[in-house]
């Protein structure tokens, strides 16, 4: 299938008078993985809800080039538990909801439940899905998502309330949807080593501000997640040659990373 294109020009997002996103250009090719990265308050999910026609926004965003057709796109925001007292089964069925009729086809059924396999769900399809702790409701949701075989994908934080394994099966699964169904998942992540290994394309903000844009390796270095964070890292590399980044100190705190504070104890300096 062939992959799509989403293209951000000038993107701007106001909340009280002033830009929480501030003219961001962007070009994210279909087929694999975005990851929109940055610290809290960067604008991330702000941009995520502007792209899914949830944010009153300045600038164009496109789809092949045209306006973006709201039904080729699924969105799951950062905070998405559900307290409702449906099966989980039913939950997933929700997701294809427009396209439902008064009885359920084996077709829809079928749709669910793979995809609740490939979320690692399946075995709790008839539990009720407040009963599901935060991860499981996490992973049911977004299986719902994947119930509309969208093209684009737009995640918040997707993994924060999963545990290692099942981020890394997670991440697995979306790089693997998006080759397969030429679609591309923009992911929002906070986790920028999991970023730099899964994305094709890494997007930084700061301060509602694209400060680098492009291949993870070529966007986090000691400079950019300095100017982003405020943190000095290294950058390693893993056994695969993905970036690991590894973080030292807060630089703004005014703190020494523990080494040279027990030095200077040590030497009588502090």
């Amino acid at each position: 299938m062939t992959a799509a294109l989403l293209t951000l020009r000038g993107v701007s997002v106001e909340r009280g008078g002033r830009n929480v996103v501030d003219g961001v250009c962007a070009t994210l090719p279909g087929g694999g993985i975005a990851a929109l990265c940055g610290p809290n308050g960067a604008g991330k999910s702000s941009l995520m809800a502007a792209v899914a026609g949830l944010a009153a926004h300045r600038g164009e965003i496109l789809w092949n080039g045209a306006a973006l057709d709201r039904a080729a796109v699924a969105f799951m925001p950062q905070a998405a538990a559900v307290r409702a007292t449906l099966t989980v089964l039913e939950t997933v069925l929700l997701g294809r909801l427009d396209r439902l009729g008064w009885h359920l086809a084996d077709r829809d059924l079928s749709a669910a439940g793979d995809a609740l396999e490939s979320v690692g769900q399946l075995h709790l399809a008839e539990r009720r899905i407040d009963t599901l702790s935060g991860g499981q409701q996490q992973l049911v949701l977004l299986a719902q998502r994947l119930m509309r075989k969208p093209r684009l994908l737009l995640l918040d934080e997707p993994t924060s309330a999963l545990d290692l394994a099942r981020q890394l099966v997670v991440l697995d699964m979306l790089e693997a949807y998006a080759h397969d169904n030429g679609a591309l998942v923009l992911v929002a992540l906070h986790d920028l080593s999991l970023a730099a290994r899964y994305a094709s394309t890494l997007l930084l903000l700061a301060e509602g501000t694209l400060i680098g844009s492009g291949c993870p390796a070529e966007v986090l270095n000691a400079d950019t997640i300095r100017s982003a964070y405020g943190v000095e890292a290294e950058i390693l590399r893993s056994s695969a040659g993905h970036p690991v980044i590894a973080p030292l100190y807060a630089s703004g705190s005014g703190l020494l990373p523990r080494g040279e504070m027990l030095r200077r104890v040590s030497h009588g300096a502090m």
